[in-house]
């Protein structure tokens, strides 16, 4: 049995869709995944049970519309983190899970990116895998509606398996690499629930969790 946690959902993004998008992925291709759902402050208690996958899609902020916002992510937990991928962990960081956290603080080093921003409209955002990459195959390519993130990518220290293009210009969509024993993928897409569920975006989803289970 795979041990799978996820942490799912902010302000702007329903769990229940990611929720759906996610077990959508991986009921196509396999039946011995067990997903254990958990809020951040569970994070510590539950990455000490070893889990073999980590998915994050909820950003740093829980009330970003509020005058005084409040975050999730401390110096100290970020650490809880990267020690848990440092010695054997996989972690992806979908979408908003790329969001809000600290720059400096050791989450975002660990994912080498971060979200930057996106236009305020969505548009049609065109993906297209990179060739020869290890995690989607190099056919890949789908427009979607969506937010087009832009990303602050270290692209010499990653490496880059899916881009992004639309009226706005061109971002890193996916990137993956090994920190410590463990493993790290990192995917922008997608925001809206076509998008989310549209079957290529699944294909892409569903290639991510197999390359991070992959030993």
């Amino acid at each position: 049995m795979i041990r799978l946690a996820a942490v799912l959902g902010d302000y702007y993004h329903p769990h229940e869709w990611a929720k759906q998008t996610l077990e959508t992925a991986l009921n196509l291709v396999r039946e011995d995944v067990q997903i254990d759902y958990c809020h951040p402050e569970q994070l510590p208690e539950v990455l000490r049970t070893k889990p073999d996958v980590v998915i994050l899609f909820k950003e740093n902020r829980y009330n970003p519309v509020d005058e005084n916002v409040e975050t999730w992510m401390t110096e100290e937990l970020s650490l809880v983190i990267t020690n848990y991928v440092e010695n054997g962990g996989s972690w992806l960081a979908w979408h908003s899970g790329l969001a809000s956290y600290p720059v400096e603080g050791s989450y975002v080093k660990m994912l080498k990116g971060s979200f930057l921003y996106h236009p305020e409209k969505q548009m049609i955002v065109h993906y297209t895998a990179s060739a020869g990459n290890a995690v989607v195959p190099s056919s890949i390519s789908f427009e979607i509606v969506d937010e087009h993130y832009f990303v602050d990518c270290d692209k010499e220290n990653t490496n880059v398996f899916l881009v992004s293009e639309s009226i706005d210009g061109k971002a890193e969509a996916g990137w993956f690499h090994r920190y410590g024993e463990g493993k790290v993928c990192c995917l922008t897409p997608a925001h809206n629930k076509d998008g989310l569920l549209n079957k290529n975006f699944l294909n892409v989803l569903r290639n991510c969790f197999n390359w991070l289970i992959l030993k």
